[in-house]
């Protein structure tokens, strides 16, 4: 049988991953002063041994402002380097590409943690010790009634945080990761740049699509300057806001396009987060709902895509690749269900019934192997994986 495409190696610059499975950031909240705990480690870790091609490391602030609540990692000062490149390190010992996302929350920064309220913050965290702090956005108009208001970021404080992006980039190239994305997405600080509903900016940086795009995109063309050139960029984009008035599919196509002029290798397709939680929006959901993004994004703007969103089976995955749709497939929530989903994918699409854990790592493989002959005299299925 031929290999199925998501298993085949994907080159991006001089960077290929052993296959087309990404571990999605996804945020854990449990930093400790923006630096990377054992916590992070076994998180990410359990991933790559789990057959990721690439794990990638949460929303990683560029500043203390900037993160989505105080448990969140950061790479503002060099005192956070170490702990994450011993993640990477062990990421890339475990045979996958270390990723990580830079991040600024914008006027969704100062939040409780989400088994908190995921809200503001109110009284209930400040007796925790969560203090609030001062926020910042395109212009001063809060997320919703009662969040708090944000400061109109200035052109000094422009020039400043492009600065702050630059040398967190940096700090990620010493921490030893070799794929890199842009967060411009899920009503964070550069998506709300992009959208109409919260950037009412005069100046050259708010008003019609081009101007709305132009500080992303010096923000792109500074990250990519301090980046290695041999090393993949990625930009995870909300494709539509889902709201009246919002992001539409054609504005995310002139932005990819503007995005791959300045040495983007990848758009990370998926949506919402404007307004409420980090996905919200008043589109249908459903299985591989956000893939159609990531397609006509591919089609109209010539680059190479990521699918994210509700992709659950292997073959669910694999279809997406075969039929064009995307480059690279993310997987989220479906691999804190099942961390080994890579693994389980790979047995599901090969059908393998010799040396069926040869790709597994070897402390667990050697175990498994010998397991599963006792396990096939036994009654139901070997494999407790959703193949449906």
């Amino acid at each position: 049988m031929p290999q199925p495409r998501l298993f085949q190696s994907a080159s991006f610059r001089g960077v290929t991953l052993p296959n087309r499975i990404v571990i999605s950031p996804m945020c854990q909240y449990s930093a400790i002063d923006g630096v990377a705990g054992d916590w992070h480690l076994v998180h990410l870790g359990k991933f790559a041994q789990g057959g990721a091609g690439s794990v990638m490391v949460e929303a990683t602030a560029v500043t203390a402002e900037g993160r989505i609540t105080h448990g969140d990692v950061g790479l503002w000062h060099d005192g956070q380097i170490a702990p994450l490149k011993r993640i990477a390190a062990f990421i890339k010992e475990n045979g996958s590409v270390p990723a990580i996302q830079l991040a600024h929350a914008g006027r969704k920064a100062s939040m409780q943690r989400p088994w908190f309220g995921n809200a503001a913050l109110d009284d209930s965290d400040r007796a925790r010790g969560d203090l609030p702090w001062r926020i910042v956005a395109p212009s001063a108009i809060p997320m919703d009634e009662g969040w708090l208001m944000p400061h109109e970021l200035s052109a000094a404080d422009l020039k400043a945080l492009q600065e702050s992006w630059r040398l967190a980039t940096l700090r990620a190239v010493e921490a030893g990761y070799e794929f890199l994305e842009l967060h411009c997405a899920h009503g964070y600080l550069l998506h709300e740049f992009l959208s109409p509903l919260s950037n009412r900016r005069t100046d050259g940086y708010g008003g019609d699509r081009a101007a709305r795009m132009r500080y992303p995109l010096k923000i792109l063309e500074t990250v990519r300057a301090a980046w290695p050139a041999d090393l993949p960029l990625s930009v995870r984009i909300s494709s539509v806001d889902g709201i009246d008035g919002g992001i539409d599919l054609a504005d995310s196509v002139a932005f990819a396009t503007e995005a791959k002029a300045r040495g983007a290798d990848i758009i990370d397709c998926s949506s919402g987060g404007l307004m409420g939680s980090a996905t919200a929006a008043r589109i249908p959901r459903g299985y591989s709902f956000q893939v159609p993004f990531a397609q006509e994004i591919r089609q109209k703007a010539d680059i190479a895509t990521m699918a994210v969103g509700l992709i659950l089976h292997p073959q669910q995955a694999e279809d997406i690749l075969t039929d064009g749709s995307a480059d690279l497939i993310a997987i989220g929530r479906e691999a804190l269900f099942d961390p080994n989903w890579p693994l389980h994918a790979q047995m599901a699409l090969e059908a393998r019934e010799v040396a069926a854990f040869a790709a597994w790592p070897k402390q667990y493989g050697w175990w498994l192997e010998r397991r599963e002959p006792g396990l096939r005299r036994l009654d139901g299925p070997a494999l407790p994986f959703r193949t449906a």
